[in-house]
């Protein structure tokens, strides 16, 4: 059954275990499907300065892996959590891989492309970082393509930040 709100949403976090996203209520959440292998993939370093800066105000970010864009995560869980520690020394949560087209996407990202279509109004996610930005409500805000460089929604971020 398809959730009615994000809050409804749940998933798994990278050790399998279910996270509800109730727990988000009062945040600004910033969702972004990621891959190791990419030629985006250096959007790891601005997303955590994003997420340093912006954590104890209320932004969370969530990375899901997905390997549906030119196998550019083929790794395990184990060694995509390693791989962002190391190389780009992540800390915001990093979710199970999952897919985000296709019969097999995941009612998250079901539930986002439903409230934000892409380019030209497409709904299917084109390329890994593709990024969502939800507001402190739950509501869909802005979809953003691949080519959009993290700090360059900082100002939607903090403008959602600041609103009650």
């Amino acid at each position: 059954m398809a959730a009615k709100s994000f809050y409804e949403l749940e998933c798994k976090d990278k050790k399998g275990e279910t996270f509800k996203f109730d727990t988000l209520k009062g945040k600004v959440v910033l969702i972004v499907n990621v891959a190791s292998k990419c030629g985006f993939t250096p959007q790891y370093k601005d997303l955590e300065s994003l997420y340093q800066k912006h954590k104890d105000e209320g932004l969370v970010i969530l990375g899901f892996p997905c390997n549906q864009f030119g196998g550019q995560e083929p790794g395990s869980q184990e060694e995509i959590g390693n791989f962002c520690q190391l190389n780009y020394g992540v800390t915001f949560p990093i979710m199970h891989k999952i897919e985000v087209n296709g019969d097999n996407t995941d009612p998250v990202y079901d539930f986002l492309k439903s409230q934000k279509s892409g380019l030209l109004g497409l709904n299917r996610v084109k390329w890994n970082f593709e990024k969502f930005l939800v507001d402190k409500h739950g509501k869909v805000h802005q979809r953003y393509s691949s080519l959009t460089k993290p700090m360059s929604i900082e100002d939607d971020i903090k403008q959602l930040l600041a609103q009650k």
